[in-house]
Formats: C-alpha cells, structure tokens, sequence
C-alpha cells in the first residue's frame, strides 16, 4: 500500500491540465492544486471560459494554446475525450512532458500504439487514472487474489450514465460501455484473475454487452456492462471462485477520495524517480487491445 501520510520532501511536480469539462473541474484541477506532491501549473481547453472557470479556484494560470501549456509545465494531466487525449498527449510525450492519461488511452487500437510508441521512444514517464486501481480496498482484494487459487469468477459495471447528465457525452454515447467501463473491468479481471489473453463479446455496447475472458492460466471470466439501464448508484462488483472461498469486489460504496491522494503520490514519485508503475500507458495499451478484439467480433 502506498502511504500518503509521509512527508513529501521533493518539489512538487508542475502540472498542467489539458479540458475543461466536469471532470477536469470536479476531479483533475481539484486533486492536483490540493498538493503537495502535485502544484496545477495551468489549464487549457479548447474554449477559453471554461479554461478559465477551472483554473479559477486555484489561482492557476489559463493557457491560450497548448504550447504555451507544455511550455509552463513538466507533465501534463488530460481530461478529454480518448481521440483528442491521444493526440495531445503524444504531442506531448514528443515535448518530453510527463503524462497523466485518462482511460481509454485511446479511442482505437491504432491510435493507442502510436502513442505508447512516442513514450518509448521520448523515454517519459507516463500513468492511467484506473480509478478504482488507487483505493486501498481494491489494492486489499487483489492482494487476496493473488493469494487464491482462482479459476472462475463474473463480474458487472452497470450505471445509468448514458441516460442523460455530465457523463452522457458524444464519445460514450456513441462507443457505449464498452470504451468507457471496458478498461475498469478489464483491468480488475486481469489483475485478480490472470493476465486475459482472449476477449469474446455479445451485444450492443450502446445498452448491454456481455464479455467472456479466456485467461492464460486456464481460468475463464464473463462481464457484463452497461450505462443505459436504470441503476441511480451503479453497480461495480467482482466475483471469485476457485477451490477456496468466495471473493468479492463491491465497489458501489467506494469513496474515490481515497483513490486521489494515492494516485497523486504515485504519479508525482514517478515523475522525480522515472519510474513508471504498472498502471502505465503500457497498461492502456493492453486494455485497449483486449477491448478491440471485442469489436472484430
């Protein structure tokens, strides 16, 4: 577990923001101002008001083109759709800039290598926002995974998101969950069960697909997913079955502001150590290729 109690002895590292929208205010400017791993370096979207109208509470400078952007900073943390993310960000991994990435990394497969093969190649330091990832209670139930001898478990990613609100935007509404939640429960498969070599899937990702995983130690897992029903608390939970007892992930109660301090901590030593985590844009890329063998069919 990563404390984040101790003293943070290093300057912080100067982050600037790339979007606007109500992620970026409501999680990204909040988390990175609140240091003091972290100091918001600036902001910068595509529409100046709400560029600014982010920045605002914190004191942080407004950029007027992202160049001005990596120019004030040392990394940059984006908050924007996975196309636009995507090429932003091997803009700038080219600049030699840190890079906090919203998850997907991408919104094709395509797309997603060519900006791994930009952070390999500028030799940056690059971490995904896999919320869930940074909870001390998610990290609790992985660590009795790994302990367990597990060869079958299912899971669900259900919300209503897509059914109007701050989340029901133009890129999830037209690739549904499987972009927008796939990563979650991919990642968590994957990391409780085994590494998931074959991904099959059934449905319409706009209202329900079911995912079946083939696991390279033998064991087999099925996920549903959707953000077209009418769920008002969501419902994020995994389950474990093996010849030990039954484990369980429920993370509908979670508080994610939990997940932040760790995450922040995190990404700050690996910008001042360079080195990365796991949860790196090489894990973005994983995920990424698991959900487009999904969409071959």
């Amino acid at each position: 577990m990563t404390s984040t109690t101790a003293p943070w002895a290093q300057a912080p590292v100067k982050v600037g923001l790339v979007g606007a929208g109500p992620w970026a205010r409501w999680v990204h400017a909040r988390v990175l101002a609140a240091g003091p791993e972290t100091e918001l370096a600036g902001v910068w979207a595509r529409r100046p008001e709400a560029a600014q109208e982010t920045a605002a509470p914190y004191g942080a400078p407004v950029a007027a083109r992202f160049e001005e952007l990596l120019d004030s900073c040392e990394a940059v943390a984006f908050a924007v759709p996975p196309a636009v993310q995507a090429e932003l960000a091997l803009r700038a991994a080219k600049a030699g800039k840190a890079l906090l990435l919203e998850k997907p990394v991408a919104e094709d497969l395509a797309a997603a290598r060519r900006l791994v093969d930009a952070i390999d190649e500028a030799g940056v330091v690059s971490q995904v926002t896999l919320t869930n990832r940074y909870h001390p209670e998610t990290r609790r139930f992985l660590k009795a995974a790994g302990e367990a001898d597990v060869f079958g478990a299912r899971a669900c990613f259900l919300s209503d998101a897509f059914l109007g609100g701050a989340f029901a935007t133009s890129w999830r509404l037209e690739h549904g969950a499987l972009l927008d939640l796939g990563p979650h429960i991919l990642d968590l498969l994957d990391a409780a069960v085994g590494r998931i070599t074959r991904v099959r899937g059934t449905g319409d990702p706009r209202r329900w697909v079911e995912l079946t995983c083939e696991h390279e130690n033998g064991a087999v897992s099925q996920a549903s997913l959707s953000g077209s029903v009418n769920v008002p608390r969501g419902v994020a939970r995994v389950e474990l079955f093996g010849s030990g007892p039954e484990l369980v992930f429920d993370g509908t109660e979670l508080d994610h502001e939990e997940s932040w301090p760790v995450l922040r901590r995190e990404f700050a030593t690996a910008v001042r150590t360079g080195a990365p985590g796991d949860l790196d844009a090489r894990r973005g890329l994983h995920l990424q290729t698991l959900m487009a063998q999904v969409s071959k069919g």
